[in-house]
């Protein structure tokens, strides 16, 4: 296929279908491109030539075989139109700024070994009449006036297209072509910018940044792998084979002495349990007792009572080891009696404190056998002193008197077991022993708990009867010799106006005759306290000793009157003070 068009200014072309124009931005500075030098497409082979592939007789393109004028201040070339659509742009020389698209080339050498080695329009002339050209300049075409180094109008500086064809100013063959030069054509762009650009060099991250990134990355990848380790070792099912609480703790066993564990472990190995039989095994009766001195056990009269009768007494000590035991002495009255066991097995005495020195609100310890379980400890305070209490069996079917106690009240857990067991004080000191409870309630199959309300002998007393028993086999009986008036209903205790049982009201031998009291008289105040009933001052009267001086305050017409006793004891013991 030919091109019809007039031959002139162009160069024809055999190539069976038109060539396409390679689409490129404008480009708006060359200093991007300075020093560069771009490698032809792939397309054009290793070297640069005519792509019509005719000799270089036309030369190479993109610059055809044309004379231009140097000195052309027009920048378009003679006899050729100002605009071919076909062409690229005008490439020649421009003294002034350039308008059109600026290219930045590398430096060419001598084509085909020849040349003088000038650059190429380097001085702004003509190019040299042996047809060798010096490629040398980094601005290809450009002299450092800015004036092209080769003859023409400039290349786009006009806006017109030189014409195809004319003979070559330069002469001699193509010069080599620039390696991956890109195409030419409208639109041409620069190429880009290599690693040896001018534009100022981009920082890194800084070096604080960069440890900062790094503790980030390393806690999260920690935790990604705790996370990791959990969901990889956590159990399928309900069971955790590896779970666990750890060691125990350590640390010191040891307690404070006046701590209640401290009071505890030196109380405890005096605190023995009785078991009581009548001999037929029908019936039996459970308790508690402490070792006082030289081997004697002390506990409540009702607890051993059963072997009087010819039944038998075990005694269980701390350490589980056990022996028979005798009765020493009981006295009824008190509830109080001292058995004797057969072996002690090295069992440490009690001490025993002082009971008129105990005041409301100290605190105390209950230890014994409740309901067979022994070694129990309960704590508690004082509730309250001097409250009488009737213990021992108030049911009326047996033949011993009942027991007038001036009772220590406390909220430590007693129950039915701890019956002559101690109550000591915060240095383990006994103050009482333990001997009755109060319930809500009592059935002929069971008995009622604790509420809170338990009662002790004072060990005041407890001393006294213990060491009468023990030297005597019998306890005195406190006394001040009267007789009481049941039925009176008012303030005090009114002593009785008329004889009773065979007894005169006033025992004119004993402490109230000599201080004066008289039938009739109403007593309101022993001591201080006010009297609320009989069997308070019986009670009263029981927990003093034989030779204690005591102050009365008594009413007689309408008076109060005042007076001083001496309590003395029967040998015998009596149903009710005399």
């Amino acid at each position: 296929m030919t091109d019809e068009r007039p031959r002139e200014g162009r160069t024809p072309s055999d190539y069976p279908e038109p060539q396409g124009r390679p689409d490129f931005l404008p480009a708006d500075d060359r200093s991007d491109y300075d020093g560069r030098r771009p490698e032809p497409p792939a397309s054009f082979g290793s070297s640069w030539g005519d792509p019509s592939g005719r000799s270089e007789g036309y030369g190479s393109p993109p610059y055809e075989y044309r004379s231009y004028d140097a000195s052309s201040s027009s920048g378009s070339p003679s006899g050729a139109s100002s605009h071919d659509p076909r062409t690229g742009p005008h490439v020649g020389s421009q003294t002034g700024p350039q308008t059109g698209p600026q290219f930045s080339a590398p430096t060419f050498g001598p084509p085909d070994g020849g040349g003088s080695g000038q650059p190429y329009g380097s001085s702004g002339g003509n190019l040299p009449d042996n047809g060798t050209r010096a490629y040398d300049s980094p601005f290809f075409g450009a002299s450092d006036s800015g004036a092209r180094s080769y003859e023409g109008p400039p290349f786009g500086s006009s806006g017109e297209q030189p014409p195809y064809g004319g003979a070559r100013p330069y002469g001699g063959s193509a010069p080599p072509p620039p390696r991956q030069a890109l195409g030419m054509g409208t639109g041409w762009a620069p190429p880009p910018p290599g690693p040896q650009g001018t534009g100022a060099a981009r920082r890194g991250p800084s070096t604080g940044l960069l440890v900062v990134l790094a503790v980030v990355i390393a806690l999260g990848a920690s935790m990604l792998g705790s996370v990791g380790t959990y969901l990889l070792t956590k159990p399928a099912g309900g069971n955790d084979p590896s779970y666990s609480l750890g060691p125990l703790p350590t640390g010191a066993t040891n307690r404070a002495p006046d701590s209640v564990a401290g009071v505890a472990s030196r109380v405890l190995p005096s605190v023995v349990s009785l078991e009581v039989g009548n001999g037929s095994n029908t019936e039996g009766a459970s308790g508690s007792g402490f070792l006082i001195k030289n081997g004697y056990v002390v506990t409540n009269n009702h607890v051993v009572s059963l072997a009087a009768k010819g039944g038998e007494i075990r005694i269980m000590f701390n350490n589980r080891k056990t022996t028979s035991a005798r009765i020493v002495g009981r006295d009824p009255g008190s509830d109080l009696a001292v058995v004797k066991p057969e072996e002690t097995f090295g069992t440490p005495e009690i001490t025993l404190g002082n009971s008129d020195q105990v005041v409301v609100g100290d605190p105390v310890i209950a230890i014994g056998s409740p309901l067979g379980l022994t070694g129990t400890v309960t704590t508690g305070i004082v509730s309250s002193l001097n409250r009488p209490v009737i213990a021992g069996d108030d049911t009326g079917t047996s033949a011993e008197e009942p027991a007038y106690i001036s009772a220590i009240q406390t909220d430590a857990a007693i129950n039915p077991g701890n019956s002559g067991g101690p109550l000591v004080n915060g240095r383990g000191e006994v103050v009482g022993v333990n001997s009755a409870i109060a319930t809500l309630g009592r059935s002929m199959s069971s008995q009622s708990g604790s509420i809170g309300l338990g009662f002790a002998i004072p060990v005041n007393q407890t001393r006294r009867v213990a060491e009468e028993l023990i030297t005597t086999g019998k306890a005195k009986r406190p006394k001040i010799g009267i007789v009481l008036e049941k039925d009176y209903r008012g303030a005090g205790v009114k002593i009785a106006t008329e004889p009773a049982g065979g007894q005169q009201p006033v025992d004119a031998n004993g402490p109230a005759g000599k201080a004066g009291l008289k039938a009739g008289d109403v007593i309101l105040e022993i001591d201080g306290l006010a009297l609320q009933d009989g069997n308070e001052l019986i009670a009263l009267i029981r927990s003093k000793a034989p030779g204690a001086k005591i102050n009365v305050k008594y009413q007689r017409d309408g008076k109060e009157r005042s007076a001083t006793l001496v309590v003395t004891a029967d040998d015998e013991p009596t149903p009710s003070p005399s």
